[in-house]
């Protein structure tokens, strides 16, 4: 249906429209129930958009930036955004709406028609709703987005009915839910392979333990990522929201931090995402295991790492531990191991129990998809959404520590040479652009 479709032209509302009536005193005195907000109506030719779902590593993503590269021409406008940047702007632009016109004013409209106007196809990736400010305005933002003609396209590991589970005021978000279904195609992409995890030749980038020969790691990849003759090493200094982020080490489009550099300070989201458009390549050294006496630091590691994966960057680390140890320690393993026995996701141990954590967690991490099962009935984990995000990041490592994600946009002549390097520049480009 996109091979017909032309979106209408995006009218915005008025600012005045959009501020409360003025009310006398006798309004306020004998008017019982406040005046309802008119019904969004959604344009007649508006195709379903795609909901597509499932666990980590089964080609969401994959498909979805097929979807958006091969889109016909007549779609003249198009947006492709991982889904918390998308909120992040979403509140930014609010806020400066409210600053500019007062708190009473409703600006959801007035922003969803700036986003329409350079979006008539807009595509999420890892939609999720685990905030109650984003919870209480979706629905209205995603209709307003509609009304104005812009087909939806979004990947998450949840099925509609899962998202915001146990949320606060949950029930303020079931209307977004039904949203989604009824104007959505929803497809499941599950699957028992994580495509991810189809082996590849390894690269080397990871490094452990915290060794004599892992500071001469990081220094040769610290220069063959940077560059040590055109642009030597510096300090760098980026401003997000009015702070500062420091970067101890830069050199060309690489970055080097320590792991308490960069994760041990009060960082967040918009700080990795600013940096990643600024950098093509982290070196990151001394990573700590995480238990759970660490998650703060552990959800601030996965939010870097899914910000590098998201921008097509690179990620060189050296690690107290195996990648498999670095979010739960072999007594938490075992933890998980016990509780799955017990709750029967897995077989009784036939020797004397857990005798070999260490091939239990490799097993698991060969082959994370049959085991969310365990992760999720573990008490190690705070909730579902974290046994997710726990996943994706360690698939996500896996990926990012292949050959092929190392050489790719290099020039390597194998690769595709100069051509190669310049097509892999125009999606980091790319992917600037629409995370602006």
């Amino acid at each position: 249906m996109l091979l017909d479709y032309h979106a209408p032209k995006v009218v915005h509302p008025s600012i005045d429209s959009l501020k409360p009536p003025t009310r006398s005193l006798l309004s306020y005195l004998f008017e019982h129930k406040p005046s309802k907000r008119p019904a969004t109506q959604l344009p007649s030719n508006l195709p379903k958009g795609l909901y597509m779902y499932g666990d980590v590593g089964s080609g969401k993503t994959m498909l979805m930036d097929l979807f958006y590269d091969t889109l016909p021409h007549n779609i003249t406008s198009k947006t492709r955004i991982h889904f918390h940047s998308f909120m992040q702007d979403v509140h930014r632009r609010l806020h400066a709406m409210k600053l500019e016109h007062g708190n009473d004013l409703d600006a959801i409209m007035y922003v969803a028609a700036d986003i329409a106007e350079n979006a008539s196809v807009l595509c999420f990736d890892e939609f999720q709703c685990t905030d109650v400010a984003d919870a209480m305005i979706l629905r209205r933002l995603l209709e307003s987005l509609m009304s104005h003609g812009v087909v939806l396209v979004t990947t998450s590991n949840r099925y509609p009915n899962e998202l915001y589970k146990n949320g606060i005021q949950r029930s303020s978000f079931i209307p977004c839910i039904n949203l989604l279904k009824t104007q959505l195609r929803v497809i499941n992409l599950d699957s028992s392979t994580d495509y991810r995890k189809i082996p590849r030749p390894p690269s080397g980038v990871y490094h452990h333990p915290l060794d004599k020969s892992a500071a001469s790691h990081v220094d040769k990849w610290f220069r063959f990522l940077g560059d040590p003759d055109g642009d030597p090493p510096h300090e760098a200094v980026h401003t997000v929201w009015g702070r500062e982020i420091e970067v101890p080490r830069a050199s060309g489009r690489a970055a080097m931090f320590t792991f308490d550099e960069l994760i041990g300070r009060a960082t967040g989201a918009a700080d990795y995402l600013e940096l990643v458009k600024s950098y093509d390549a982290f070196i990151i050294k001394d990573v700590p295991g995480m238990t759970f006496r660490e998650r703060d630091l552990a959800r601030r590691f996965i939010t870097f790492i899914d910000a590098v994966y998201e921008s097509h960057a690179k990620l060189v680390l050296t690690t107290s531990v195996p990648l498999y140890q670095l979010f739960t320690s072999r007594s938490e393993i075992s933890s998980i191991l016990t509780s799955a026995h017990e709750a029967g996701n897995l077989p009784t141990p036939s020797g004397s129990e857990h005798e070999d954590v260490d091939d239990v967690m490799r097993q698991m991490m060969d082959d994370l998809g049959l085991n969310m099962k365990m992760l999720k009935s573990s008490s190690v984990f705070s909730g579902e959404e974290e046994a997710f995000a726990f996943s994706r990041a360690l698939s996500r490592l896996a990926e990012m520590g292949s050959l092929e994600w190392v050489e790719r946009g290099l020039g390597m002549e194998h690769r595709g040479g100069k051509g190669e390097k310049e097509g892999w520049q125009r999606v980091r480009s790319r992917w600037r652009e629409d995370s602006g």
